[in-house]
């Protein structure tokens, strides 16, 4: 049984969730990320939430539905090494970076199951 809207998936919950936990915690990044870091893993981890609901508008065609949700997958990633290099640049703590890794790595979980199973959603 598919899902009627994708607010209903635990894959936007869940992305959505991580999404608002990144914007609170990078309020403390430098001003100087402001334009670099900050913006980049803000955008990249809404865009998440935001292509699934684009991809929802796709799903009558399976192509474009699975095609949006890659593109899900790749702004997930992205999401990932952004976490990465504020670890790196000493912005986040290292039980911060595990723990928004692993809501990252959760999500692209969820998404590599839908592009193999849209049918489903």
């Amino acid at each position: 049984m598919s899902v009627y809207s994708f607010k209903e998936t635990t894959v936007f919950k869940k992305s959505f969730l991580l999404a608002m936990q990144i914007f609170e915690i990078s309020k403390s990044f430098p001003k100087e990320e402001k334009y670099s870091l900050t913006d980049q893993v803000r955008r990249s981890s809404r865009i998440v939430s935001t292509n699934l609901a684009e991809a929802y508008r796709k799903k009558r065609y399976p192509a474009h539905f699975i095609s949006k949700l890659t593109d899900c997958d790749a702004e997930n990633s992205e999401t990932g090494i952004w976490i990465e290099f504020a670890f790196a640049c000493e912005y986040i703590n290292v039980e911060i970076k595990q723990n928004l890794i692993s809501q990252n790595e959760e999500v692209g979980k969820l998404l590599f199951h839908m592009i193999n199973n849209p049918e489903k959603y």
